[in-house]
């Protein structure tokens, strides 16, 4: 993730955050930072534990956020690593080291010992990686190399969930006992042999002070960072409820002076409930760290060493330490380690990680490579060009943690209500308890603690808090295996509302990839003389259709003219200078602008577009010349990704700026519900703002530059992944592997996302509408309460863990 400037001067900070218990504290720290002046936006996810920060660095550093966190009573996860630095000859080496790496964003502090020839350093493991170090200090002239017995990379949730584990253990094995007395009491288990030892209240006192104030001081120090910054959580009701019940029982022990026959005692129900919603809050963090699982998947395609050519010797060394420029040396078989371009040699690349085809891609001198796909049967010399996080498959990760740790709209409603959620159930709390020990029980305090007890414990707003994130995370880690990235989770939302669905044609419906079909001359010119001025001219074009020509021309070995000047003319086609020639090569209205005549070769041009090829007129000095054809094969699975869409009842819109013929001849082959063709670049975004003003909500699909536009403009922008950065950039959703049954995929993994979401936040509100009223009315023992609880956060998880299971594919699934 880390940080990144933004056009409008405003920086994207993420912290990594402990500390939090439910729903109440993510809302607090959200609250805390976003009153923070410089702060234009800010967003705590709990599932996630992070937070997303949009500032103004000229007001704030990110040192002012930790200590905002850290004042609202929560941490920030720092890692430390210590590095081995060489090519330091004095103290002014160190210094000048130590200041360039304080000066990397998300390094709290750097220091390099001279002596030791050593540089620890604290930073944010979000914001920074271990190869942006180390190409730093690289950068100032000096080596770096992590130091190999380093071991304090260990993730913080591992160490998290062991100590969670070892705390339950430890509690479980004191609050038995007490169970095992709370069971004797029943008629139903009186058959139950019961120790008069665990009888004896102050045995039970021994055995529940550690659990309540060693075990359960985690609640206590939350309350207590709560209280003092004015807002309750569920360590509040936690501490409330089980401190009711074990100071109750300490005051009868202390007071009653028989043992054996005195009123009942609470240490069980103290004691129990700390244990049981430990091991709820460990099985919910299991269970959150299986929600990433995507996370780890994509982490998992990265190689872990690659063997680099340095002053003529070739060594192994960490995927980190890589830096832009190094030669690297793939063998077959192995993973590229980066993005990068080849040397020397040829080989097959398995690339079906990105792009999701099986068939290898062959790969020349010049080729691009990426990260992470596998070379399959040569050996290549490469240099490195993108590392660490610029690599393709770095930013598919960071694309699908920004959608991962973003908000869903949907989430606002539990937003609002878990921030006011905890003190309206302590009031409803002690005004049940004065009901029952003045109205309905009077004098009965034993009785008016139970039910107060157990309405505490029954409310925790965990639920209500993981309810969206845990969803939003499973459902676009799986929708990202499927090589559907949503950049965030309001784009998962809205997706499921799609009714509209505009392609792009060439690249998007088609391949993209058009071959040079017909050559139809109306000159005296040799032909070999003509397609060497067609191909000279059409060579200075980046369209397809050009290059297609192009290509063409070259396969019949014809040498290409000299070229003096070249204009394209977008949306029409190209005029230039050739061997001192003027050529005129596009559309019917290019031609009529120069005032050229093609009345003749009208007919044949129809016949051409009707067969779904597209024509291209040539004038050669002002006159007309000939035509030449090229026609773009349609994938393979347009055809049914699009009937299946349909079948969804979602309308099918293909747009092209190609002519009616070509683009309605296509559009009839693969059964779109309607074509719109010959529309400029500029007209795409036009064509969708039409639609949506006929109250569609219209999903565009492109791959080309002039499709970024309209790929802003729609409800939904889908880019096909085989296609440019910037219509990437511009789309809410990425399609890496160029499917047209991706767009459907999209559809449903919102539909079931937005389900399951709804799924969790009815139970988490039913749990608590239905749990409150079954507790106030007495029906619910405090520790059955505490398990409820416990519980109902596993259930959340779970449910949303489900979409990790999630299939989609050419069948109709709704």
């Amino acid at each position: 993730m880390g940080v990144n400037n933004m056009t409008n001067n405003f920086k994207e900070a993420s912290i990594q955050i402990e500390g939090m218990t439910c729903a109440a504290c993510a809302n607090r720290i959200e609250k805390g930072i976003n009153k923070m002046d410089g702060v234009e936006k800010a967003t705590v996810n709990l599932a996630l534990e992070k937070s997303s920060i949009k500032y103004d660095p000229s007001k704030l550093s990110e040192e002012d956020f930790e200590k905002k966190i850290k004042s609202l009573g929560y941490s920030v996860v720092k890692q430390k690593v210590e590095f081995d630095i060489t090519g330091m000859t004095c103290a002014a080496c160190a210094t000048r080291i130590e200041k360039g790496l304080n000066k990397i964003t998300g390094v709290s502090t750097a220091n390099v010992n001279l002596a030791l020839e050593k540089a620890t350093l604290e930073f944010n493991p979000i914001e920074v990686t271990i190869s942006d170090i180390i190409a730093k200090v690289e950068n100032l002239g000096y080596g770096a190399h992590q130091k190999k017995d380093d071991k304090q990379d260990v993730d913080y949730r591992e160490k998290h969930i062991k100590d969670q584990q070892r705390k339950f253990i430890i509690s479980a094995i004191l609050s038995l006992p007490l169970l095992w007395t709370m069971v004797g009491h029943f008629s139903f288990t009186s058959f139950l042999y019961v120790p008069e030892l665990l009888m004896n209240p102050w045995v039970q006192l021994i055995l529940a002070t550690p659990v309540q104030f060693i075990i359960g001081k985690q609640f206590y120090v939350g309350s207590y960072k709560a209280l003092r910054n004015g807002s309750a959580n569920m360590d509040v009701l936690v501490a409330m409820g089980t401190s009711a019940a074990y100071f109750y029982s300490l005051y009868q022990t202390i007071v009653r002076s028989d043992t054996h026959h005195g009123p009942q005692l609470y240490f069980e129900t103290s004691a129990v409930l700390i244990t049981l919603i430990l091991l709820g809050k460990l099985f919910e963090a299991k269970a959150k760290g299986r929600s990433s699982e995507a996370i780890k998947k994509l982490m998992g395609l990265q190689a872990k060493n690659a063997i680099v050519l340095r002053d003529g010797i070739e060594k192994e060394i960490p995927l980190e330490e890589v830096v832009t420029g190094d030669i690297i040396l793939v063998k077959p078989g192995e993973k590229i380690p980066v993005d990068g371009e080849v040397l020397e040699g040829t080989s097959a690349v398995d690339e079906s990680m990105l792009t999701g085809e099986s068939l290898p891609v062959d790969k020349n001198t010049g080729d691009i490579l990426y990260g992470s796909t596998i070379n399959k049967n040569g050996f290549i010399k490469m240099t490195a060009t993108k590392v660490g996080r610029d690599t393709a498959l770095a930013q598919i990760i960071k694309v699908v943690e920004d959608a991962q740790g973003s908000k869903a709209p949907i989430q606002r409603l539990a937003d609002k209500i878990s921030g006011i959620f905890v003190p309206i159930v302590i009031a409803i709390a002690i005004l049940t308890f004065l009901v029952w020990i003045i109205l309905i029980n009077p004098g009965n305090f034993t009785q008016a603690l139970e039910v107060l007890i157990a309405i505490l414990v029954i409310a925790c707003p965990c639920a209500l808090g993981l309810a969206t994130p845990t969803s939003i995370m499973a459902g676009s880690g799986r929708a990202a295996e499927l090589g559907i990235l949503f950049k965030g989770g309001e784009h998962l939302e809205q997706t499921q509302g799609i009714d509209t669905v505009v392609v792009d044609k060439t690249g998007t419906v088609t391949h993209g990839k058009p071959v040079l079909t017909d050559i139809l001359l109306n000159t005296n010119l040799d032909e070999n003389k003509f397609l060497s001025l067609v191909g000279a001219a059409e060579k200075q074009s980046e369209h397809p259709l050009a290059q297609a020509i192009v290509q063409g021309i070259q396969d019949k070995g014809i040498e290409l003219g000299h070229v003096q000047y070249f204009e394209a003319i977008p949306g029409y086609g190209i005029q230039a200078t050739v061997s001192g020639q003027g050529v005129v090569i596009g559309t019917r209205k290019l031609m009529q602008q120069y005032g050229i005549d093609i009345q003749k070769v009208q007919p044949t041009m129809a016949e051409l577009e009707s067969n779904g090829k597209t024509a291209m007129l040539v004038a050669i000095n002002g006159q007309y010349a000939g035509l030449v054809a090229v026609a773009d094969t349609i994938k393979e699975t347009s055809k049914d990704a699009i009937s299946r869409l349909q079948n969804m009842g979602i309308k099918v819109i293909m747009m092209t700026g190609d002519n009616q013929r070509t683009a309605h001849a296509i559009g009839k082959e693969v059964g779109v519900d309607s074509v719109i063709a010959e529309v400029l670049p500029e007209g795409k975004a036009e064509e969708i703002n039409k639609l949506q003003h006929q109250g569609k909500r219209v999903a565009m699909v492109g791959d080309g530059i002039n499709d970024a536009p309209a790929l802003a403009t729609a409800d939904i922008g889908m880019a096909i992944g085989t296609g440019t950065d910037v219509a990437m950039e511009a789309a809410d959703i990425t399609l890496i592997r160029g499917d047209l049954n991706s767009i459907a995929d999209a559809i449903l993994m919102s539909r079931k996302t937005m389900r399951n979401i709804k799924q969790n936040l009815f139970w988490a509100f039913a749990y608590n509408t239905i749990g409150i009223p079954i507790a106030a009315i007495g029906l619910l023992a405090p520790w059955v309460a505490g398990a409820a609880m416990a519980f109902s956060s596993v259930s959340v998880v779970l449910n949303a863990l489900r979409l990790q299971r999630v299939k989609l594919g050419n069948t109709l699934q709704k």
